[in-house]
């Protein structure tokens, strides 16, 4: 297992490597430069060309990368030029944020999806397959951020059922001492039953918004393995045999598990740029509105550490997915 592990993570440095390389240089060929944004509209041509100087901007590209490089290998993701601080700090502040998000939301869609496309292959052609392939149709063309804003819209503006897309937490309210990072866990590890009660409604609608993201694809995926599944030649002979049809439907649900994992996994790492816009709507504060200011304002470290962080993640997401295919189907480590 070990090795595998090790195998895994040593075949991923060469794509890690290739992704900071391509996000260094369209960050600096783009041709936005944060040096007018950080001299204000007043500054002069000296003062822009010392900024410049201190930010290594004068250099050429090469160099840049030489020496962001050899921060990188030291740990050390550079300083943003925009709130001043390591831009190492401020994603890991962030990274936990961006997670409750993603562990609701995907979660939900998840298990939501797999169900309904589960019972949509069973009764393939029938009045609920040709609902649930409707609405996966419609949740798969919906635009993250109008979702986002016509819930808003709906559950806040016109229902009023729910609070403002305004942060994590209630403006009235003081946030407990950070522990884990989530508001509504470390609200109710402080006992704050009026904070976990705020966080848990600010977390709604966001949830909902990824889970129809991530539930939408998940139903059209898991139908058609589904129904490549009950169409093979052991599901048949399972069915000529006089097994059952819930014996038969856990032998197809066994096979079709290996599948729908490793999609969810792919789903997952696609999302986490998606939430990005979802957190923008909601000002949710997370890793993935740090991201987008950062690229809307030209901040090249926060965007560089950034894009790295969601390669990392991609990483850990496949080989979380490599184990947990192991577990299910051990012949697939055999290889």
């Amino acid at each position: 297992m070990l090795r595998f592990i090790l195998r895994r993570l040593v075949g991923a440095v060469p794509a890690v490597f290739a992704i900071l390389v391509v996000t260094f240089l369209l960050v600096r060929l783009g041709g936005q430069s944060p040096v007018a944004l950080l001299a204000g509209p007043t500054a002069t041509r000296e003062e822009i060309e010392m900024i410049t100087a201190e930010l290594g901007l004068d250099r050429s590209v090469w160099e840049q990368f030489v020496l962001y490089a050899g921060t990188i290998a030291g740990g050390d993701l550079g300083r943003s030029w925009i709130s001043n601080r390591p831009v190492l700090a401020d994603i890991l502040e962030r990274i936990p944020i961006t997670l409750e998000l993603l562990f609701w939301g995907v979660g939900l869609g998840a298990a939501v999806g797999v169900a309904i496309g589960l019972r949509a292959a069973w009764h393939r052609d029938g009045a609920f397959d040709q609902v649930a392939r409707i609405v996966s149709l419609i949740g798969f063309s919906v635009p993250t951020y109008f979702l986002a804003l016509l819930a808003l819209l709906v559950f806040f503006y016109m229902l009023e059922w729910a609070p403002p897309g305004m942060g994590r937490l209630s403006m009235i309210l003081t946030a407990p001492p950070r522990i884990t990072g989530s508001v509504l866990i470390d609200g109710l590890i402080a006992g704050r039953g009026d904070v976990a009660q705020s966080a848990f409604s600010q977390l709604v609608l966001p949830v909902l918004c990824i889970a129809v993201i991530a539930a939408a694809p998940t139903v059209k995926q898991t139908r058609a393995i589904a129904i490549e599944v009950l169409g093979s030649d052991y599901v048949r002979y399972a069915r000529a045999a006089g097994l059952p049809a819930s014996r038969v439907r856990r032998i197809a649900l066994r096979n079709c598990m290996v599948p729908v994992v490793t999609f969810i996994g792919s789903e997952l790492t696609g999302l986490i740029g998606t939430t990005a816009l979802i957190e923008y709507v909601f000002s949710w504060g997370g890793l993935g509105q740090y991201g987008l200011n950062a690229i809307i304002r030209g901040d090249f470290a926060a965007v560089q550490g950034y894009v790295l962080t969601l390669a990392c993640f991609s990483v850990l997401v496949f080989l979380t997915v490599d184990l947990i295919v192991r577990a299910i189907e051990p012949r697939a480590g055999a290889r």
